[in-house]
């Protein structure tokens, strides 16, 4: 990696922010695919450190949180006792994201798994970030409610939204998903407005995600091989996504909308934290 100068990193890390694989990205770039994947783990980490130093005293007024299915080397169904010995990170893994619903920054995320051990985690963190009182939304995943107690107490306005799914008679069987055919609101803890009880947005992150982060892409042989190396994509997402990408209602980037930067960044800005 020491090869390369900033412009060609620049470039590596553009194809990887906009949904490249690594094997894809390095035939884009002419740079060795071992070369593209040291780049991925040495900025990945220094993108969570930014991250995680500098989303800290948020003034967020609405956040809403969720869980997005990946997997590592394979589906946990398919995972036999020679693939769990030889990899043992191998399995469905999730990344719970809390996204602000006005400035649109993600201010926390955690790639592990689903249970209330994670969820713990995840919350600790998202309340450890925020400045003042806010209104929490999520699923009914049901983890969250102690969670949510454990991290924040009484202090935050908490409703979970559940979505109901039905049979569509007309979709394809196999790949099609459910239909919703209505939502369960249901306040847990404070005063939360009842117009604002969403998940929309958090929801428009996930798929924002499957769209830029390769490995979340469905029914292709791109998934991740090692966990590890699929939480520096995450991180390498989130800061190209809070920092360097414009949001098309905002006219800025999350980070300028909650004050954490005052410039739109470039690929270069986000390659110099190597440095």
């Amino acid at each position: 990696m020491n090869r390369l100068d900033t412009a060609r990193r620049a470039h590596v890390l553009k194809a990887l922010a906009e949904g490249m694989s690594l094997r894809g990205t390095a035939r884009l770039t002419d740079v060795a695919r071992m070369t593209v994947e040291k780049l991925l783990r040495n900025l990945g980490a220094a993108c969570m450190a930014y991250q995680d130093e500098h989303l800290r005293n948020l003034t967020c007024r609405r956040v809403q949180c969720d869980e997005i299915w990946a997997f590592c080397y394979a589906k946990k169904k398919n995972v036999t006792m020679e693939i769990a010995d030889n990899h043992p990170d191998a399995g469905d893994v999730w990344t719970w994201t809390a996204i602000d619903a006005d400035s649109k920054l993600v201010l926390s995320w955690l790639v592990g798994s689903r249970d209330a051990g994670a969820a713990y985690t995840f919350m600790t963190d998202v309340a450890s970030r925020l400045k003042n009182r806010v209104q929490l939304t999520a699923d009914g995943h049901k983890p969250y409610l102690a969670a949510v107690e454990d991290a924040f107490g009484a202090d935050v306005d908490f409703a979970t939204l559940q979505k109901l799914y039905g049979a569509d008679p007309d979709a394809e069987k196999r790949y099609s998903p459910a239909k919703c055919i209505g939502i369960k609101c249901d306040v847990v803890t404070g005063d939360p407005d009842p117009k604002h009880i969403s998940t929309s947005y958090v929801e428009r992150q996930n798929l924002t995600m499957r769209m830029h982060i390769r490995r979340f892409t469905r029914l292709t042989n791109a998934f991740s091989k090692k966990a590890e190396n699929h939480a520096y994509a995450v991180a390498i997402h989130f800061m190209w996504y809070n920092f360097a990408k414009i949001h098309q209602t905002l006219r800025i980037t999350p980070a300028m909308a909650v004050g954490v930067t005052d410039h739109v960044w470039d690929a270069e800005d986000i390659i110099a934290l190597l440095d």
